[in-house]
């Protein structure tokens, strides 16, 4: 009886364990539906944008410095004021420069009437030398005398022409059209050449905006440059209070090289400022429209998962597993993102659960918020 009992007893443990093991294998071979949330891809008409950090420059810039020396005895100009070209800015006593300038005018005339005088002597003495009525050294000496004056002549004038430059140095005149800074001096302050900075004067319009990009994207800006069929926003600013200025730009120049040291290249951008709302040395967002215009691919971006440098979103399959999917991204709009390549309008995608899943893993539809 006790063996029996015993036999029975092992017999029933290794049912036991079989069908233990056979749950095990069961539960490895189906494993649990993984419930997430999915989105439906669909085309949406979207307009693209870069942006790039940017910085307006006015297209001449120039420092107004003294040329002479002197005190300032009239500024023509307000700070900040809008000026012509010729315009006077400002004024250093003429005073020593006129008088320079008058005694070296009565030089040339003193030289001028030597001048003449020697000639009519030279004249003279070639006469009575065709009769041998002189002797031939005096001639010389004549001929020597109306050389000397017309070097003289030429040194006066040349003092005449220094002077008469010093004393338009006196007055400062602006080069070209644009709107001056504050003053750095005041009536009354003593200037010599060079010294000090009085002040600055900038164009206006149009002004440009220097911007720069990776050597990468250079294809694509060269390409725009050549283009005459691109559409007439390519190129906005949007200010720092998010507000978009109302001209469009004109794209002008690429520089002559790309920086050994950061593999970046700069680039202008032309902007009319008939209003004055850009300002040199504004620091600005340049918004340049890409490829992704008209109808795109749009995802939720929450969907796209990175590794090694790739993107890639979970796609469900018909029966319900899901497989990676490598894709090539585009511009973030929102919440969302533009997908370039790898999907098609109609797939499905994870767009929660997604930390919980694997290649191949089977999952089932849950309400959004109770996962």
């Amino acid at each position: 009886m006790k063996l029996s009992y015993k036999l029975v007893a092992f017999s029933a443990l290794i049912l036991a364990g079989f069908s233990c093991g056979q749950k095990q294998q069961a539960g490895q071979q189906a494993p649990a539906a993984i419930a997430v949330e999915t989105y439906t891809v669909v085309n949406q008409s979207v307009t693209g944008v870069d942006e790039y950090p940017s910085t307006l420059v006015p297209l001449n810039e120039v420092e107004i410095r003294p040329q002479i020396g002197g005190y300032i005895t009239n500024v023509f100009v307000e700070d900040g004021q809008e000026v012509k070209k010729g315009q006077k800015l400002y004024e250093i006593d003429r005073s020593k420069y006129a008088a320079s300038q008058q005694q070296a005018a009565a030089l040339v005339e003193s030289a001028k009437a030597n001048l003449a005088k020697l000639s009519k002597d030279y004249d003279r003495y070639k006469r009575l030398d065709e009769q041998d009525a002189i002797a031939k050294q005096q001639l010389d000496y004549a001929e020597t005398a109306v050389l000397e004056a017309k070097a003289q002549l030429s040194s006066a004038q040349a003092q005449y022409a220094s002077a008469g430059t010093d004393f338009s140095y006196s007055v400062l005149n602006a080069p070209f059209d644009g709107t001056v800074g504050i003053s750095q001096v005041r009536l009354g302050a003593q200037v010599s050449p060079g010294q000090p900075l009085l002040n600055t004067l900038s164009s206006n319009d149009p002004m440009a905006l220097n911007f720069v990009i990776n050597e990468r994207e250079i294809p694509r800006f060269n390409k725009m440059l050549k283009s005459d069929d691109n559409p007439d926003s390519l190129f906005r600013i949007r200010f720092g209070d998010d507000s978009i200025y109302p001209f469009n730009g004109t794209f002008t120049t690429i520089d002559r090289a790309v920086g050994r040291q950061s593999g970046t290249i700069a680039l202008r951008v032309q902007f009319p400022n008939p209003n004055r709302e850009l300002i040199a040395g504004m620091t600005v967002n340049l918004q340049v429209l890409n490829q992704d215009l008209g109808e795109q691919l749009i995802i939720p971006y929450k969907a796209v998962t990175e590794q090694m440098g790739e993107y890639f979103v979970y796609v469900v399959g018909e029966d319900q597993t899901v497989k990676q999917q490598v894709v090539k991204l585009g511009t973030e709009i929102g919440s969302n993102i533009v997908v370039r390549e790898g999907l098609t309008a109609g797939q499905e995608i994870v767009v929660s659960g997604i930390q919980k899943l694997r290649q191949g893993a089977t999952i089932t539809t849950a309400v959004p918020g109770q996962q």
